[in-house]
């Protein structure tokens, strides 16, 4: 009977174990390594688009699957680093193609192949942050584009209503994962800030002043709204968040990069997802490097 007991308890502790990889995983998603962080993401995912939820759960287990299949470092695996990317191209996918039977092989696929791509960069010791995701979903974008254009879906025009700056910010956060309804970026940014009070703060401040900056340059006010011209600045101030005052100067060179970068890529009608968020933060990154050195 004892033997029996220890078996369930063993079970339900790896149980338990699986679900906060997960859940890491998705956490992973804006670099918090906490699984009530990962949790609130999926809830505000869900809240946003069911499809996109179960979207993101599929690939971020199937991209956590095949790291444990190929028998990656555990210690990576546990910190949820064969997740994020893959639950940015569930939900990406779900975005962009029609939801019938070959979105989803495709969701599996991609997370697979997000996973393996995140890997490559960890063994060669590059910070790849969302990268894996980015080129993944072009990937998905070109082939469809050109091979099977019958699955893309048809955008529907985004109702945007009066806002203000702060909501803006929320927003930001929102559009991270793809969300741009202001409770999914509230639901986020408490998702971070249980983590990392000082990223979650930064992320908000950061998308603010990528907001203003934007209207200064005449971005489409509508686009600016729905926090399309902030999402990139959350991450890029997560990234570079800290208590002293040179990290705020790095957060705003961050920034101010990421929002250049992703200026240039609307105005000639490129899918930027993260990429500006990764540019900028590499370009951060070297000059850092370079002051330090």
């Amino acid at each position: 009977m004892k033997s029996k007991l220890n078996n369930k308890n063993t079970t339900l502790g790896k149980s338990a174990s699986v679900v906060s990889v997960i859940l890491k995983g998705l956490g992973q998603i804006m670099l918090q390594e906490n699984s009530i962080t990962g949790l609130l993401f999926l809830i505000g995912i869900f809240y946003g688009s069911p499809i996109m939820g179960f979207s993101a759960l599929l690939a971020t287990i199937c991209g956590t699957s095949i790291a444990y299949l190929l028998k990656y470092d555990k210690t990576e695996i546990n910190k949820g680093l064969y997740g994020f990317s893959a639950a940015l191209v569930g939900v990406a996918v779900m975005l962009f193609l029609k939801p019938v039977l070959w979105a989803w092989i495709i969701v599996v696929v991609g997370s697979v192949l997000a996973a393996m791509l995140q890997h490559f960069f960890i063994k060669l010791k590059i910070p790849a942050f969302t990268f894996p995701f980015v080129l993944v979903t072009w990937l998905i974008l070109f082939v469809c584009k050109s091979f099977c254009a019958d699955l893309l879906a048809v955008q529907m025009p985004t109702v945007v209503h009066l806002s203000d700056s702060l909501s803006d910010g929320f927003k930001s956060f929102g559009q991270v994962i793809f969300q741009n309804k202001l409770l999914s970026g509230l639901l986020f940014f408490v998702a971070v800030f249980i983590s990392s009070p000082i990223a979650a703060l930064y992320g908000l401040a950061g998308a603010i002043v990528s907001d203003i900056i934007a209207f200064g340059f005449s971005a489409p006010i509508d686009d600016i709204n729905l926090g399309l011209y902030g999402f990139n600045a959350v991450l890029c101030a997560i990234v570079f968040a800290g208590d002293k005052v040179k990290d705020g100067i790095w957060v705003l060179l961050s920034v101010i990069l990421s929002l250049g970068v992703s200026i240039f890529m609307i105005k000639f009608q490129f899918t930027q997802l993260t990429f500006p968020f990764v540019f900028a933060t590499w370009i951060t990154l070297f000059i850092k490097k370079q002051f330090k050195n």
